[in-house]
């Protein structure tokens, strides 16, 4: 039997996206290990510099997670890196759609995307399993590994400048340098007193359960997107 034009259509559009999908995640792939390798240089340089400096309990140390994830601790901050396996695309309403690059293409627009979370080594260290972990950057990269970023105080390449710069060590550095000065002056807040004025005494007597008390550095405020 005869295929129909539908699909027809059907099989080429299959064949297209898997093609373009598949090469995007590459290059993610690609660039998120080089991402774990500045983190290792950077995480060693570091302890270097501070070596003699700092109390021998805080500690700057680079923690590989798996094949799409990696972990930064600095001091009381860890940064949690991960690669998300799928291939996105971006809603109608993002700025994106304003670059020429992706109106020239809307192959280009297709991009893999890493993550960076900040969250209390704390909250890791003592298992409190409900804290709350933020959001604070995110790295997007296509077909012909142009990226942009997303994020608090990431300026390197932002959504407009995107189709202009491919993916290097040189930015990732920059990038993950960013992103480490924000986690390091992103203080925790004391929750408010209204928040906290009562407890259970099943809270107190799970002392073994250390995710009954939530800790979040913003925890009972707004964290805002004003700069992403």
């Amino acid at each position: 039997m005869d295929n129909s034009p539908l699909r027809e259509k059907i099989l080429a559009t299959i064949i297209k996206k898997s093609a373009l999908k598949q090469h995007t995640f590459d290059n993610t792939f690609a660039a998120f290990n080089e991402l774990k390798d500045v983190l290792f240089e950077i995480a060693s340089e570091m302890d270097d510099e501070l070596d003699g400096k700092l109390d021998k309990r805080v500690r700057i140390e680079y923690r590989d997670r798996g094949k799409f994830e990696a972990q930064l601790q600095i001091a009381s901050d860890l940064l949690i890196f991960r690669m998300h396996t799928d291939i996105f695309e971006f809603d109608s309403n993002h700025i994106i759609w304003q670059n020429d690059y992706v109106r020239q293409s809307h192959d280009n627009s297709y991009c893999g995307v890493i993550d960076i979370y900040n969250f209390l080594s704390d909250s890791f260290k003592f298992n409190r399993n409900a804290d709350e972990g933020y959001l604070i950057g995110r790295i997007f990269i296509n077909r012909e590994k142009c990226y942009f970023v997303e994020g608090k105080r990431q300026n390197i390449v932002r959504p407009m400048a995107f189709g202009k710069e491919t993916i290097s060590r040189e930015a990732l550095i920059a990038i993950m340098e960013t992103a480490i000065n924000y986690a390091i002056n992103f203080d925790p807040l004391l929750p408010p007193y209204e928040d906290n004025k009562r407890v259970t005494v099943d809270q107190f007597n799970s002392k073994m359960d250390n995710s009954k008390f939530i800790t979040g550095k913003r925890l009972g405020y707004d964290f805002n997107v004003d700069d992403i």
